[in-house]
């Protein structure tokens, strides 16, 4: 039996209307500069980021936003900046109509690296 192909971040993208194609190719580009060594791949069905063993951040694109998670909602460096976009608990919710904060998204990957590594540290450290 043969395997069928792993879905790809350009296979999702390309599934959307060519406005929304755009801006997800924009999220894709801040997302891979701010994180340039991590792992791009499809996880729930979504593009995903993993770096040290760890998803990083998801996207999504819906008929009228982009979501990302988890989005450090709470945490007091992004709770007044992400404010106006939270739409759950860990989900922060873009609309398309506006442009997309790519300056915020990219200070939120590199808050998740920190946060990655700090993990990573902390395993490291358990096991020795």
């Amino acid at each position: 039996m043969k395997k069928s192909a792993e879905p790809t971040v350009d296979a999702y993208i390309s599934g959307f209307p060519k406005d929304v194609q755009q801006k997800l190719k924009k999220v894709r580009a801040t997302i891979r500069k701010a994180a340039p060594g991590a792992v791009e791949k499809i996880s729930y069905r979504i593009p995903a980021y993993r770096l040290n063993g760890y998803y990083l951040i998801y996207f999504a694109a819906f008929k009228s936003h982009l979501g990302m998670y988890p989005a450090p909602i709470e945490n007091p460096e992004f709770k007044t900046a992400l404010a106006v976009y939270k739409s759950g608990k860990a989900t922060a919710k873009f609309s398309f109509d506006k442009p997309i904060p790519l300056g915020l998204i990219a200070r939120i990957v590199k808050f998740k690296i920190k946060e990655s590594l700090a993990r990573a540290a902390a395993k490291k450290k358990k096991r020795a």
